[in-house]
């Protein structure tokens, strides 16, 4: 109970974290790296920073607003609006497949993931905000890997120039030098941490999206795998319709055009599905179909 309640008050300290750091770095990058771009770059490449850099903020902005506001789903406490499903132990009530029960939030989530402390959300991922979690993590890596890149040549620079300050006599820089030049090194750092950290981060989830799989599920297939090739069995994934039909239905592409209008730009759509109720691939007998119930 107190674990519980002392991490959904450190998730609001995370939130307002996250977003003092980002800011802190956007200040940065119009303040310090921006004139730069704009006085050594040609106009193509300048249009073109001007062009990503604005793009790229303005996903992962709209993708955390998203994840910390939209709720995942939870099922539907009545127990006469779904029939065919289990029964929660610890709310008693209708748990469809794909769901978990949050020990956090305290209520069962539709197709749940985890409860994201790691990307400083405050909130469960679910059937309905696990597109936007995914998506804020994918855009915050691209976001960090170019401020690194582009503020490079800067940050050799300047961290060369704070070496200088430690010599006797020490350098004669002004207060707001020395305050570019500690920026500049806070930023490149930051980035490049953040860039690795939450770029592995991101990779785990798209290997998980490719497999149909969600965190929770992972554990719990690997387990039933285990199980059936001591059977001399195949496990098959009762909710993965393919690495490509996967990444699709996660990211609610039904035509060509989506690519563009959902993915490359920001889109509040629904994701497939209830989260109630699950369609089946062909290829997965109903004997498997009620493994990921559990």
């Amino acid at each position: 109970w107190l674990v519980d309640h002392v991490t959904r008050w450190f998730g609001v300290v995370f939130v307002a974290l996250v977003i003092g750091l980002t800011s802190s770095i956007v200040a940065i990058v119009y303040i310090c790296l921006l004139p730069l771009i704009l006085q050594t770059y040609t106009p193509a490449w300048i249009c073109w920073h001007l062009a990503y850099g604005h793009w790229n903020l303005i996903m992962i902005v709209f993708h955390y607003y998203m994840a910390i506001t939209t709720s995942p789903g939870h099922p539907p406490q009545a127990k006469n609006d779904l029939t065919g499903v289990s029964i929660c132990r610890k709310c008693i009530a209708p748990k469809p497949a794909r769901t978990h029960h949050c020990s956090i939030c305290n209520r069962c989530v539709l197709k749940m993931d985890h409860h994201c402390q790691a990307a400083w959300l405050n909130n469960c991922v679910g059937h309905y905000n696990h597109r936007y979690f995914f998506s804020f993590c994918l855009f915050m890596t691209m976001g960090c890997i170019y401020c690194s890149i582009s503020g490079w040549e800067m940050f050799r620079d300047a961290y060369a120039a704070i070496e200088t300050y430690y010599q006797t006599p020490p350098p004669a820089f002004s207060f707001r030098q020395r305050a570019f030049h500690k920026s500049v090194v806070y930023l490149w750092v930051l980035c490049s941490s953040v860039a690795l950290a939450l770029g592995a981060l991101t990779l785990w989830h798209a290997a998980l999206i490719t497999r149909g799989e969600t965190s929770i599920e992972r554990h719990i297939n690997r387990k039933e795998r285990q199980r059936l090739q001591k059977k001399g069995k195949v496990f098959r994934n009762p909710y993965s319709y393919g690495s490509w039909d996967n990444w699709k239905v996660f990211l609610g592409v039904d035509v060509p055009r989506h690519w563009l209008t959902r993915v490359l730009l920001p889109s509040p759509h629904l994701p497939h599905g209830t989260g109630l109720s699950w369609d089946l691939p062909p290829c997965v007998t109903e004997q498997r179909a009620p493994l990921l119930a559990i």
